[in-house]
């Protein structure tokens, strides 16, 4: 079940605040779910005259159907000019991706122009986009030099369309944004956009204690290099959140510091050894430095440190995502630093671990420490996972939870589980926790499903296995040669189902490698995922980009 479908429900419920209408419009427009679009926004709109962004929406898809546009162009109009923002960007992309821009190519440059110049005020990602449908613009109004500037700025150069500030290439990994220092409490920074994960910077009178290490020393080094333009205070301990790649890989970067991790920390190593690494693309240069993770002192119960007279409570969690865990918590600042206790996934996706019991506890822990602010592993989690959704969220799961474990126990598959598509009623009461629960939900259900099953399903999976080479063999058979794949792949796409369409073709190509047609295919269905799973997925966004080979420079 696609996440945007509960976003349609939610979005109906009463004090759902704008970004969250935003992000189902956008999610809605990658899928190309363009007659619901239209139906759910000039439906909503109605209700809520006073909205101009509904307006605005129910006008964005209505320009995307056939037929004529001036109705649509009408209400994108009236939104822009009862509101500043949103309503511009909207009908400045709506205007860019309409043939010869509708005849109104100076009013998309205009709004999109707008948009620029009060950027600040917007998600940074939109930039990518407002760039890209510059460039269209700037063609429709007989501008080209201005057109190829404006496509240089975007940061790629593939027929998708992304709204987000990710960076990406092979050297690097994916880095969500770019490269800065933000100051969160008078002395705490974090280090966003250097690297997958982030990490901070506590300055003490006696130096600067680092919490986590990213994946890669030279991302560290980089983040180190800026933090001298703060303080020139040496780095004398590193608290280490949990042993994960991309917190613990930065090490050797942190000469002499005494490095601090909860007692779990060596066992939790050990497991991922045992396990195959994340894919390529979350790796810098696909080097893998967990191993070299030694700490000189491990945490085993509560405790306080004291650096410069900075106190750090140190507090194990046994949940979330590992059963390493360790918060940190600066009472004198009201932060609690909680690594990756929340994720998209319960537990990473590519290892045996995490419980929805660990991650209750932990947030119940977190709570118990009445912080004003919480600082996650990844940027997107602490704008999302804010202290104040905390109680919404950690109800919600508990219900979605006792829901999962009643279908399993009644022998329901997987993919019925998450078919539920299962909202909880209490989020209507915790607007700030909709976005982190649909965030989480479909991890979560996959996550107590495989702890609570065998290997053998009561529906038959895992009773026999089957190679890739045999299903595609026998695929084969059934369709008869390259263009049924083919044939197939396209109809799934037309469908809406592109990680199906994806499969087939997948199996095509293990039959018919040097199908050009299956190849190219592929390349489409590749992008289409990256574009879907851009906002609510990005372990998804990760493993399609990094299989697509998608190159992300920053948005100009």
């Amino acid at each position: 079940m696609k996440p945007s479908s509960a976003l349609l429900r939610a979005s109906r419920w009463p004090g759902v605040p704008d970004r969250l209408m935003a992000l189902l419009a956008v999610q809605l427009l990658s899928e190309r779910r363009d007659r619901e679009g239209l139906e759910h926004f000039a439906a909503l709109s109605a209700e809520r005259p006073g909205s101009a962004l509904l307006q605005s929406l129910a006008g964005v898809f209505r320009a995307r159907l056939d037929g004529p546009v001036e109705e649509a162009l009408a209400a994108l109009d009236a939104a822009a000019e009862r509101e500043l923002g949103l309503p511009h960007y909207f009908r400045g992309t709506t205007l860019a991706s309409l043939p010869g821009c509708a005849g109104r190519a100076e009013t998309a440059v205009a709004d999109l122009e707008f948009v620029l110049a009060v950027r600040d005020q917007f998600p940074p990602g939109f930039l990518r986009t407002v760039q890209w449908a510059l460039a269209r613009a700037y063609d429709c109004a007989g501008r080209p030099q201005d057109a190829l500037d404006a496509r240089r700025r975007v940061g790629h150069d593939h027929d998708v369309a992304l709204a987000t500030d990710y960076v990406a290439d092979a050297d690097h990994g994916i880095r969500f944004g770019l490269p800065r220092l933000v100051e969160k409490a008078p002395g705490v920074h974090v280090a966003q956009g250097y690297d997958f994960a982030d990490f901070g910077f506590v300055v003490t009178d006696e130096g600067v204690v680092a919490i986590d290490a990213g994946s890669d020393p030279g991302h560290v080094a980089a983040a180190l290099r800026d933090l001298r333009a703060v303080t020139d205070r040496p780095i004398t301990h590193v608290i280490l959140t949990h042993a994960h790649f991309d917190h613990v890989g930065g090490l050797d970067a942190f000469t002499g510091a005494q490095v601090i991790a909860q007692a779990r920390f060596p066992d939790e190593l050990r497991s991922q050894a045992a396990s195959p690494p994340p894919f390529p693309y979350l790796l810098p240069r696909g080097r893998d430095h967990r191993r070299h993770a030694v700490p000189d002192r491990l945490v085993a119960s509560a405790e306080t440190l004291t650096v410069g007279g900075v106190e750090f409570g140190l507090i194990p969690i046994s949940g979330g995502e590992s059963a390493d865990g360790l918060v940190v918590h600066l009472p004198g600042s009201g932060v609690v630093f909680v690594g990756d206790m929340c994720m998209p996934y319960l537990g990473a996706p590519f290892l045996a671990e995490g419980s929805a019991e660990g991650l209750f506890e932990a947030i119940e822990t977190v709570g118990g420490l009445r912080p004003d602010l919480l600082i996650h592993g990844h940027t997107a989690l602490t704008d999302n996972f804010t202290i104040e959704a905390l109680p919404g969220l950690a109800a919600a799961l508990r219900e979605l939870h006792a829901v999962v474990l009643a279908g399993i126990a009644g022998g329901r598959p997987l993919v019925d589980l998450l078919d539920l598509d299962h909202l909880p009623e209490v989020l209507r009461d915790h607007p700030a926790a909709i976005t982190p629960y649909l965030v989480m939900r479909d991890g979560f259900v996959q996550r107590v499903n495989r702890q609570a099953t065998g290997y053998w399903r009561a529906d038959g999976t895992g009773v026999e296995h089957f190679s890739a080479a045999e299903w595609a063999a026998a695929l084969d058979l059934l369709g008869g040669g390259a263009a049924a794949f083919a044939r197939t792949g396209e109809e799934l796409l037309a469908r809406g189902e592109p990680a199906l369409a994806l499969k087939i073709v997948d199996n095509g190509l293990l039959r018919h490698p040097l199908e050009p047609a299956l190849a190219s295919l592929r390349e489409r269905l590749l992008l289409v995922l990256v574009e879907r799973n851009q906002f609510l997925d990005p372990f998804k966004f990760a493993y399609y980009a990094g299989r697509a080979g998608l190159t992300l420079a920053p948005a100009g």
